[in-house]
């Protein structure tokens, strides 16, 4: 799901990274490793932009703070891409370089890279119903293709994507999400496809359509993504697992079920919380019930601008020590009915934007920040979901999860990351066993809560079309409420959070 924390993300991205590591096989197994360097983003983005994701394959993931990328070549001869990895949608799609927002003198999509359809000689046209659409007003539009796709030193022949022939992103997207929620399962009423995670298990590349993901901390240069496999120096155990919620038995998205929620020893939202949050990486922020995060707010001193549905703190904030006793930074923690993950607020401040109203930024420097010292601004990394809104665990928050998507299982499985890792890799495969049992070193959590707030289930799906009777009535799930996201894959993709 691509969000609106860019709010209309039309700048170029940093320079390509300038140097890659080896792939390497370790311990007998199909393990493909790529490294990558991190990309710097603009000091300040959001001056320019409007604020508006049978083996293993492992490769790199360039922390930009507002998003993750990916390399990847398409085509033949091959070009190289950078790709934005998206948990919350599952098509992966591409800009062209001739399209009205490429070809703009300021070349937006330099960096990233395009693919031009006719240079490729492995190019094969599908159809034209390519139609992905953001809450945000973003999106593109286009054929569906099928070409020749490196990830690593992985080769998929004749995957299936989507071309941008419009568009109004610099950088593709790669979703790697449920099936169900391609665009042509809604748009076309069509069936689903393979999806990248999906034909690397097809192709016997990897055991099962699983993937682990590890974003490290905020200010680290990468990130890994180990499709088919677990690492275990990247976590602190225990490893967790736990039911993806279901809309009447069907999957579209990475939604689990938030059951407590406390800032140090104090208790947010009340004891019974029974919240169906989504896991996001194409999320750059955390949105959570609005009485909770105003909670967090007046006690970490947040100033919050609703006009811009964003929260800004003092940017010393991120050097404080100022846990009630001491003894280290204020922590959120997130419980699931049993793991919980504890996200340190310093992972939350992110020195990113100024705020586009001199009122706040004026707050600030006449030293009303919460040490009563004059302080620069940073975006603070939870805001409201607003009334309807779906709840998103966003990247401020899985920046400190190592997280287990079993799409095969509809499990998820979550530890504490381990920033930094220096270890060397200790890489286990993702087998295709019975739910919860076939991801390594996980154990399962024995009684977990089903949510019975942030979702609504299935509504009824509409008629017409040549739609088999499971993507017909996957077309109209929908998750949160009207203002918020949809899943709604009738309508589109689960696309988008709204910002102001």
């Amino acid at each position: 799901m691509k969000t609106a924390v860019y709010w209309a993300f039309t700048a170029t991205l940093a320079p390509i990274i300038s140097g890659l590591s080896i792939p390497s096989k370790r311990d007998g197994l199909k393990v493909v490793g790529l490294e990558t360097q991190r990309v710097t983003a603009p000091r300040d983005p959001l001056e320019r932009l409007m604020l508006r994701k049978r083996g293993t394959i492992e490769t790199g993931l360039d922390n930009l703070k507002t998003l993750y990328l990916i390399n990847a070549t398409v085509g033949t001869p091959a070009k190289t891409l950078r790709l934005h990895i998206d948990t919350g949608s599952s098509d992966l799609w591409v800009n062209t370089p001739d399209s009205n927002f490429c070809s703009m003198n300021t070349k937006p999509c330099g960096d990233a890279g395009t693919y031009s359809a006719n240079a490729s000689s492995t190019y094969q046209y599908v159809a034209s119903n390519f139609n992905i659409s953001y809450v945000d007003g973003t999106g593109a539009t286009g054929d569906y293709v099928s070409d020749t796709v490196t990830i690593s030193s992985q080769k998929l022949d004749r995957l299936q994507f989507g071309i941008g022939y419009s568009s109004s992103n610099a950088q593709g997207i790669l979703g790697i999400g449920y099936p169900f929620n391609e665009v042509q399962v809604g748009r076309a009423g069509l069936g689903t496809y393979h999806n990248l995670p999906a034909q690397l298990a097809a192709d016997g590349v990897i055991q099962s359509n699983a993937y682990s993901i590890w974003l490290n901390g905020l200010d680290a240069n990468t990130g890994h993504i180990l499709f088919g496999g677990v690492d275990s120096e990247k976590y602190v155990a225990p490893l967790r697992s736990l039911p993806v919620e279901s809309a009447s038995g069907l999957y579209a998205e990475f939604m689990i079920t938030l059951t407590r929620l406390q800032l140090d020893n104090k208790t947010l939202g009340g004891d019974n919380l029974a919240i169906a949050v989504l896991l996001d990486t194409g999320t750059s922020l955390t949105y959570l019930p609005d009485s909770i995060v105003h909670e967090i707010y007046s006690t970490v001193g947040a100033v919050f601008d609703p006009d811009a549905n964003a929260a800004y703190v003092p940017c010393s904030m991120a050097r404080r020590d100022d846990r009630t006793g001491g003894g280290g930074p204020r922590l959120l923690h997130f419980t699931f009915s049993e793991p919980t993950i504890s996200v340190a607020i310093d992972e939350l401040v992110l020195d990113i934007v100024s705020p586009s109203t001199t009122t706040i930024a004026h707050w600030f420097s006449s030293g009303n920040g919460n040490d009563g010292a004059s302080s620069s601004v940073c975006l603070f990394g939870i805001s409201p979901a607003r009334k309807g809104g779906t709840y998103v665990l966003g990247d401020t928050f899985l920046r400190s999860a190592y997280t287990v998507y079993d799409l095969e299982n509809n499990i998820v499985a979550l530890a504490q990351t381990r920033f930094n890792a220096t270890a060397a890799s200790s890489v286990a495969e993702i087998g295709k066993g019975p739910a919860g049992s076939n991801i390594p070193g996980a154990t399962a959590v024995r009684n977990p809560v089903r949510a019975t707030e942030g979702w609504r289930g299935l509504h009824a799906a509409p008629s017409g079309g040549s739609s088999s009777s499971k993507s017909a009535a996957v077309r109209a799930l929908s998750w949160g409420g009207s203002s918020g996201v949809m899943v709604a894959v009738g309508v589109a993709v689960a696309v988008g959070v709204i910002v102001g």
